[in-house]
């Protein structure tokens, strides 16, 4: 597969030129817009078992890390403000270094079943006061740290997308068997796949076993 160039004669370089490409905003779609979380927006947040953590480190680098917990994960502190459970992972870090370097984060939180989402833009902190890890406990195990945030901008998203992915609709769900396992996958991008099928069958078991013993 060659290299993709873009060519620059179809670059669309401002905001002038990109918003000629469009028809002008909704009024509902410029008003939906709040500073702060009122009751639907809370509702939504309290439903949700699963958000997306969108960073940026200081030179601009993005990332999107998903998190997922019981329904009601993210704990509600006050119409602005925040507080999202770390839970171990892989300890990359990538969301909580970012964080530090530059505080700007985009949430999107999903209800399983809702084609609608919530977006929420606000500014991070990383806390590790034991007052509010404690509130965040599943099975007697605080999170190590929470995500504080300070909410700047808040409004439900439309439904188009997710119909156009038909991503709750069942007959549209696909085998995840017609792809190689995650550490399948891995192995084959780093050290390589094991030539022994039963080994790589062990590894993905061991895989397995991992998440039951460090999920909670």
């Amino acid at each position: 597969m060659t290299d993709f160039k873009v060519n620059s004669k179809f670059v669309i370089a401002d905001e002038t030129a990109l918003r000629g490409l469009y028809p002008e905003t909704h009024e509902l779609a410029a008003l939906k817009s709040l500073k702060l979380l009122d009751k639907h927006a809370q509702a939504f947040i309290q439903r949700s078992p699963f958000v997306c953590l969108g960073t940026h480190n200081a030179d601009g680098k993005a990332d999107v890390s998903p998190r997922g917990d019981p329904a009601g994960f993210v704990t509600i502190l006050d119409q602005h403000t925040l507080a999202i459970p770390d839970r171990p992972g892989n300890n990359r870090l990538d969301s909580l270094s970012n964080i530090v370097a530059n505080p700007n984060v985009g949430l999107l939180f999903i209800i399983p079943g809702f084609d609608d989402t919530l977006r929420i833009n606000g500014s991070a902190t990383l806390v590790t006061d034991p007052d509010v890890l404690e509130t965040m406990s599943v099975r007697d195990r605080a999170p190590r740290l929470a995500i504080i945030v300070k909410v700047h901008e808040v409004f439900i998203h439309c439904a188009k997308a997710f119909r156009r992915s038909q991503l709750w609709n069942p007959d549209h769900f696909q085998d995840r068997s017609e792809l190689p396992s995650l550490l399948n996958i891995i192995l084959d991008q780093t050290k390589g796949v094991p030539d022994d099928p039963e080994e790589m069958r062990r590894i993905d078991e061991g895989l397995e076993e991992t998440y039951k013993q460090t999920m909670y």
